[in-house]
């Protein structure tokens, strides 16, 4: 079976200067990907007519399926619908579906004026199979040419979301024939990359051809996932399934868990099935940790709250760190996490808590704690347990660092216990 290859055109200059992200592409493959659609290419551009043309030529050469995202819109810089019509060869013409949409969204959603410019929304060019975009006022369009398929959307991540699961998804399911893509991955703490190749080497050596192995670090988190497809979608679930138990076992010590999920879902995981709490007593990280366990839904039924706990003040008035632990060792020390821990567990009532206290930098170091020196404590009413870190990175990374790092500590206390 052939397999089906796409290539992502994203629009825009505010994506190559850095002005906006492009959060669309990460997600387009990750929807095109379970459909059994390989993507093989990410490409970005401004807004000249050259340069999208040059992309769409160069895109079609070997991938079945072009999508492009961006310059839709009502103005003078949004080229990408007459790029398409000139280079289809086609004529704009008013889609009336699309026209009474757009009057509809003015007059009754946003209850404002119209003009000519809003309304040539509709315009579109009459070589195309018009998609009907429910959420927003500039329409998709679907384009084939010589067994190629050329899809054009507004580049609104929340307009081009509902044209993908509602139009596109399954027309390219409809228009090919795709084998299965299925994945199997699992999370590692505690050791690089480098390390985990050669503990797996001999396994990886002998992956079948349709399986592959990618190494996806981050962190101090290292995920690995393997990747098969295939005609037959029981063969391949078997088979992966064979070759993930395998690779369990040789990474069972290091292995945090056997889903692709984040860390601090593992770590609300462990509560949940516990039936327990948490919080944090959070000084370098200022909050960052909370943030990432309240990015989970449902992290309300295990997480209490926190205490960023800044200035010593805040260590000694909230948290009742001792004046004499931080002035005889500093904030930065084993003995003040201890104690912020359990400032935490009592402030907050809490079963579990995790204290971070370092030095993130670019300044503030010493000799003897020097910028990256963080010191993390974890801990319930009867035990904790410390961990001294020496990160080496900028400001913000150190920061991640130290809160991917707290997460671990806490997660495998929790485990233990």
């Amino acid at each position: 079976m052939q397999q089906v290859f796409a290539s992502i055109i994203t629009i825009g200059d505010e994506l190559l200067i850095g002005q906006v992200t492009d959060t669309n592409s990460p997600w387009m493959a990750q929807e095109l990907n379970k459909t059994g659609i390989w993507l093989k290419r990410r490409v970005a551009v401004g807004d000249l007519k050259e340069e999208i043309v040059h992309a769409l030529d160069e895109q079609s050469k070997d991938c079945q399926i072009i999508i492009m995202t961006g310059g839709l819109g009502p103005t003078a810089d949004d080229i990408t619908k007459q790029v398409l019509n000139d280079y289809f060869g086609g004529n704009m013409v008013t889609d009336q579906r699309t026209l009474e949409h757009i009057r509809y969204l003015f007059e009754k959603v946003y209850r404002r004026p119209i003009i000519q410019r809003n309304l040539e929304q509709a315009d579109v060019p009459d070589v195309c199979t018009v998609l009907f975009n429910e959420r927003g006022s500039a329409p998709g369009m679907w384009f084939e040419r010589d067994g190629r398929v050329f899809v054009s959307l507004p580049g609104v991540p929340h307009e081009m979301k509902g044209l993908m699961l509602k139009e596109v998804l399954p027309r390219l399911q409809q228009h090919f024939t795709m084998p299965f893509i299925s994945h199997r991955t699992l999370l590692t703490a505690g050791v690089g990359e480098s390390f985990l190749a050669e503990m797996i080497k001999d396994w990886e050596a002998q992956l079948p051809p349709h399986i592959k192995l990618a190494y996806l670090p981050h962190y101090s988190m290292v995920r690995l996932r393997i990747t098969g497809s295939g005609a037959s979608k029981e063969k391949l679930e078997n088979d992966l399934d064979q070759q993930f138990a395998q690779l369990k076992q040789l990474v069972a010590e290091h292995m945090v868990v056997d889903e692709d999920k984040p860390l601090q879902q593992v770590v609300g995981d462990l509560l949940k099935q516990r039936h327990k709490t948490m919080a944090t007593a959070e000084s370098c990280t200022g909050g960052y940790i909370a943030h990432l366990i309240t990015s989970i839904a449902g992290s309300s039924d295990y997480f209490k709250g926190t205490v960023v706990s800044y200035a010593n003040e805040v260590k000694e008035n909230v948290l009742k760190v001792s004046h004499d632990t931080l002035i005889q060792d500093g904030a930065v020390s084993e003995s003040t996490v201890r104690q912020m821990v359990q400032g935490a567990l009592i402030t907050l009532n809490t079963d579990f808590a995790v204290a971070t206290s370092g030095i993130m930098g670019p300044g503030g170091g010493s000799e003897t704690k020097p910028v990256g020196t963080v010191w993390i404590a974890a801990g319930n009413k009867d035990e904790i347990v410390t961990q001294l870190f020496h990160f080496r990175f900028d400001r913000a990374r150190n920061i991640e660092m130290a809160a991917i790092n707290a997460l671990n500590l806490l997660r495998k206390f929790i485990a233990s216990h």
